[in-house]
């Protein structure tokens, strides 16, 4: 695998379609991870994790702009459900029994998009075109521009009760695919979410997963000073949902809750994480919420997250 980025020689505007050498890729890659043995899969969703991160961090410093902060919190959430939990084809990206994935906290999405292009939805050399005028590839993900994108997102708050609705809808439709849907903390100070946790928890949506990415940060304080979340689990225990509280760094509890069959309730899953996380002067650093390295900085970032 390969972290630089070349000029396509496609037109910035051009319209992104499926690489196929790329789905095959992937294809046989979820085909090996289903048979491996336990230290086998968290060997590869660690060296996968390492290849987006550098990845996310040459698209951002390509662009001169990005999230790079929450784009590495969210980075083995992203991996572990691409890699090995979402029923989903790249290659077909309208089967009626695909699993629903939102990423809500949008602002994050060069990392969305590097894994959406290392699963085959589309070339990973496009990602040379991130954030770029007239580049399907915005600051933002657009479901009309980028195959694989459910819905747009980028105002916060709006993930969640999408999520809801296409739960509902499945269980309308009598399909058993589901939803997962990622919040940063920060976005759980949006009201919509709770009046979509509220109706959710009532028609008992137990196709339903949010996944919080907690790294306790959000644009220029923590959440505590900001708006205080906590106790949040007891908040979304207390709204009718089954909750868990895991490290959202560690592959083998990812797998094991995002894995867990539908219970009779949705699910929130609370996962701890590290704003910046891989690099060690951009963890836990409010400034990295979207500031873009020096050329030191990358140099430097570089080394540490493909270690």
């Amino acid at each position: 695998m390969q972290h630089t980025q070349k000029a396509t020689g496609v037109e910035v505007s051009a319209p992104l379609v499926v690489d196929g050498a790329a789905v095959s890729q992937w294809r046989a890659r979820r085909q090996d991870f289903v048979q491996a043995d336990e230290s086998k899969k968290i060997e590869r969703l660690a060296a996968t994790s390492r290849f987006i991160r550098s990845q996310v961090l040459t698209t951002i410093n390509t662009a001169g702009l990005g999230h790079i902060g929450g784009d590495f919190s969210v980075t083995d959430i992203l991996v572990t459900l691409y890699e090995g939990v979402l029923a989903v084809d790249p290659a077909n990206i309208s089967l009626p029994t695909r699993d629903r994935f939102i990423l809500s906290k949008g602002h994050c999405a060069a990392a969305l998009y590097s894994v959406l292009a290392h699963s085959g939805y589309f070339s990973a050399d496009r990602l040379v075109h991130f954030a770029k005028d007239l580049s399907p590839l915005n600051g933002h993900p657009n479901r009309n521009k980028i195959p694989g994108v459910e819905t747009n997102t980028g105002p916060l708050g709006h993930g969640l009760p999408v999520g809801v609705g296409c739960a509902t809808a499945a269980k309308l439709q009598g399909l058993n695919f589901r939803t997962y849907v990622v919040v940063g903390d920060g976005e759980l100070q949006e009201g919509s979410n709770w009046e979509a946790a509220m109706y959710a928890a009532q028609q008992k949506l137990g196709n339903l997963t949010l996944i919080v990415d907690r790294n306790r940060l959000q644009q220029g304080a923590t959440t505590a000073e900001t708006n205080e979340l906590e106790p949040l689990a007891d908040k979304w225990t207390a709204f009718g949902w089954e909750t868990h509280v895991i490290n959202g760094h560690s592959y083998e509890e990812l797998l094991h809750v995002l894995s867990m069959a539908p219970g009779e309730r949705p699910r929130a899953v609370i996962a701890n994480t590290v704003k910046g996380k891989g690099v060690s002067f951009m963890e836990n650093g409010v400034e990295w919420h979207h500031k873009v390295p020096s050329a030191a900085q990358y140099e430097a970032a570089m080394k540490e997250v493909a270690a």
